[in-house]
């Protein structure tokens, strides 16, 4: 059986071999030079606990700020220009706005969606199909893939090493003071955990704060979803986590088989995570491969353009035999209305997370 790809059979030979000797010239926290300080991670009221182990790998100030220049570091890929945030923009909640595939290196092109990037730290699995079993396990998929990054560990810490500020920010962000594999995605595991988006206008209804209260159509919307796609888009996060055929006919250009590529069971074929549905506003195109450009297209889609397959989801088989959602056009609307109020614009433009 395939597990998450090779990735996790090469974890421990990959930590082994990246290593570099400690900084024996200058200690790596000098008494009075700096303190470094943990940051305060305070989980939303209306959000689930938290999946990530922040006593394992704490967010500090020094590590945030060095997971932050790793994101935007051209110098992870082989080109020296595709960085993490090349493909995750954070105006657009951390995707590959307008691009229904993402663009790697040199022009190279993928064959799934960039997926927006928040809420990590309460996720169990990342990727479309759970290939990463961890978030610091996360950046090995984009930094060696030979369409988006195509860099090796090795040559990274390399490049790291002779960067004039790169030692001394991982001294400060680390005790041991390397420039090795687990810094970096410890480092940039820093960065991620903390981007959390929880100041929609839903999240502030939910909360009663500052009197914020849904529209009729709103809330009409509302009482929509929760009746037709909740039971997979459940939860204050929008998903259950699940893998799920939601009846999208294959694409013969990528016939990417989804989960199955990761647990090679026929069983899985077709099947995805069920994505976030937080700042679905502005993470347009949808689905795992960017083929709709509009709410109204994927609501479409679940109305009317299911492809049967012997794995499609429970949810959309009907009692009468029909495919799909049963919606009317203004149930549509409605429902899209709803999904408008998850727009979190203190997340979109919060400075902590940009590049500059």
């Amino acid at each position: 059986m395939k597990i998450n790809y090779y990735i996790y059979v090469c974890v421990a030979l990959l930590f082994a071999s990246c290593k570099n000797e400690p900084y024996e010239d200058i200690p790596s926290q000098e008494a009075g030079e700096f303190q470094n300080v943990l940051l305060d991670f305070n989980i939303p009221s209306n959000f689930p606990a938290l999946t990530y182990d922040l006593e394992a790998n704490p967010p500090t100030e020094t590590g945030f700020e060095l997971g932050r220049r790793l994101f935007y570091e051209g110098r992870l890929a082989s080109d020296n220009v595709v960085a993490c945030g090349f493909c995750h923009i954070q105006e657009f909640a951390f995707t590959h706005h307008t691009h229904i595939i993402s663009h790697g290196v040199d022009g190279a092109l993928g064959s799934r969606n960039a997926q927006p990037l928040h809420n990590l730290a309460f996720q169990n699995e990342f990727t479309w199909d759970g290939a990463a079993i961890h978030l610091d396990m996360q950046p090995i998929i984009p930094i060696t893939n030979e369409v988006e990054m195509n860099e090796t560990f090795t040559n990274v810490i390399a490049k790291l090493q002779a960067h004039p500020e790169y030692p001394r920010l991982f001294r400060e962000a680390f005790e041991n003071g390397e420039i090795n594999s687990e810094n970096i995605l410890k480092a940039l595991s820093q960065f991620m955990v903390m981007m959390v988006t929880s100041n929609s206008k839903y999240d502030k209804f939910r909360r009663n704060e500052g009197n914020v209260t849904l529209t009729e159509n709103e809330t009409q919307g509302m009482e929509l979803f929760n009746q037709k796609c909740a039971s997979c888009h459940s939860g204050e996060l929008f998903t259950d986590q699940s893998y799920r055929n939601n009846g999208l006919a294959i694409d013969p250009q990528y016939n990417d088989i989804g989960r199955a590529r990761v647990t090679g069971f026929p069983a899985d074929n077709y099947k995805f995570k069920v994505p976030n549905l937080r700042n679905i506003e502005v993470t347009f195109p949808y689905m795992h491969d960017g083929r709709f450009a509009t709410l109204d297209d994927v609501l479409e889609h679940y109305r009317s353009g299911i492809t049967d397959f012997e794995n499609l989801d429970d949810s959309l088989r009907q009692a009468d035999g029909t495919l799909g959602i049963p919606m009317t056009d203004e149930e549509k609307v409605r429902i899209i209305d709803f999904l408008k109020t998850l727009t979190d614009a203190d997340f979109i433009f919060d400075q902590r997370f940009s590049e500059f």
